[in-house]
Order: C-alpha cells, then sequence, then structure tokens
C-alpha cells in the first residue's frame, strides 16, 4: 500500500455516480486522502484503502430491514448486497466509515435497525428537497459529531425521504431536526463509524462539514500508521526468531 495519502473507497450508484463522485473525492482530497470509486459490477479490495464511504442514492431495499415493498421506489439490489459486504469488512478490518444519507441508513440496516419508509410522514415534518444548507440540526452534546464540528447544530441539506427508525446494535443518535427525525447515528465502539442524513460533500465550502471528511482521512492515517508499526513489530519478532534458531544449530 502507498506510503503517501490515505486511500478511502467510496461506494456510489451506477446511475448517479458519474457526477457524485467527483464531489467525494474533491472533499476527501481537500482532507488530505485520495478516493477511489466503488459500484456494483467493480472489484472491490478492502485490504486496498485506509476508510470507506458509503455514499448517497438510491433507496435500500425494504426487505433488508422488514420494510414493505412500493410502487415507484427507485432499488439497486447489487449495490445493497455491495455494502453490505463492504461494511462488513469495515468493521472486520477496524476501517474508519463514514456513511452519507442512504451510507447512514445502510450502517443502520447492517446493524440490525430499520427505517422510516416515508420519514416526513412519520414526523409530519416540512419536507426539504435541496443541495443547499437550508435545514437545521441538533447536535447531540458529547457524541463525536459534536466533537468533530465543534458545533451545538449545523445547517444542512436534505435530498432524502427515508430516515433512521429503530438504532441497529452499537449506535447511538448523535443528531435530530427540529421535529425529531434522527439525522445522524454512530458506533460507540468505532475509533470513526458515523453516519449523517445530509450531504457534506455538496458543502465542502463550509468548515464544519469539511471536517467530517478529515476526521476520516485522519482516523485511516492513524490506523495506518498502526498496521505499519504491527508489521514492524511482527517482522522483528520474526527475524528474532530465526536468529534463535540459526544459533541452536
Amino acid at each position: 500500500m502507498s506510503t503517501g495519502r490515505p486511500v478511502i473507497g467510496v461506494t456510489v450508484s451506477r446511475r448517479s455516480g458519474w457526477r457524485i463522485f467527483p464531489l467525494m473525492a474533491l472533499s476527501v482530497w481537500l482532507a488530505g486522502g485520495r478516493a477511489i470509486r466503488w459500484q456494483s459490477g467493480r472489484e472491490i479490495r478492502l485490504d486496498d484503502v485506509d476508510g470507506v464511504v458509503i455514499g448517497g442514492g438510491d433507496d435500500i431495499a425494504p426487505t433488508l430491514y422488514g420494510g414493505e415493498m412500493r410502487v415507484g421506489v427507485r432499488l439497486d439490489p447489487d449495490r445493497d448486497a455491495l455494502e453490505t459486504g463492504v461494511l462488513r469488512g469495515a468493521f472486520e478490518r477496524d476501517l474508519p466509515i463514514l456513511g452519507i444519507c442512504r451510507g447512514s441508513q445502510m450502517l443502520n440496516v447492517v446493524l440490525g435497525g430499520d427505517l422510516h419508509q416515508d420519514a416526513y410522514e412519520a414526523y409530519g415534518s416540512r419536507y426539504y428537497r435541496t443541495v443547499l444548507p437550508r435545514k437545521r440540526v441538533d447536535l447531540v452534546p458529547d457524541t463525536l459529531l459534536s466533537r468533530l464540528t465543534g458545533e451545538a447544530c449545523l445547517d444542512v441539506n436534505a435530498l432524502h425521504s427515508q430516515a433512521v427508525q429503530t438504532l441497529g446494535e452499537g449506535l447511538q443518535v448523535a443528531a435530530r431536526d427540529d421535529g425529531g427525525m434522527i439525522q445522524a447515528i454512530e458506533r460507540k465502539s468505532d475509533p470513526m463509524a458515523l453516519g449523517v442524513q445530509w450531504h457534506p460533500e455538496h458543502l465542502f465550502y463550509r468548515r464544519a462539514h469539511r471536517r467530517l471528511f478529515a476526521a476520516l482521512v485522519e482516523a485511516a492515517h492513524a490506523r495506518r500508521a498502526n498496521r505499519g508499526q504491527i508489521k514492524a513489530a511482527h517482522a522483528e519478532a520474526r527475524e528474532a526468531e530465526e536468529r534463535r534458531n540459526r544459533m541452536a544449530l
């Protein structure tokens, strides 16, 4: 693996990835990392990356969390399978994770949670659909998200219709909107496994949102350095064992 910028694998939709990935790559690059594009139909190698972004896009198949099939909803079962595998592999390897919109929902579903299939109907909230920061969310104090951003509330965009309902195992709420809808989640046992319902890649011109990518890249860099130290220690131990074996002959 390269000793340069940490490598971040970014999952995107086959339909819209061509226009979303450049924004993701820019946000990762500004944070000091290098993004590679992952989508269904391409080879995915988790051992080649230092961190993961699960991007936004298509709805998640309701069969994965006990929901109901609805007419007119755009699904991508291949992407569901890809991201389920990526997240499980990331957990096994202690890779830092940032979930964005659908990615936050997928993080929740893979850990056993479920979703509101029509979140705005469930909460009776005002419906937002904009890439501009027109919606305000309140951050839960003493969460990773609040510490990363240094803020008590954030102005965010909104392109979603679904949202986290029941939390998956080990997750906690990190932000809600003024109607109570969950807007961010995080896994308490991980250095960084964070999901946000908004799209920070569209808000790279705002410092608080850039900090999400900066934290991901920083965690990826720390993991890489730690792995390097472990490999060096193992190599030194093997060399010492080989020297002892030669001396015993």
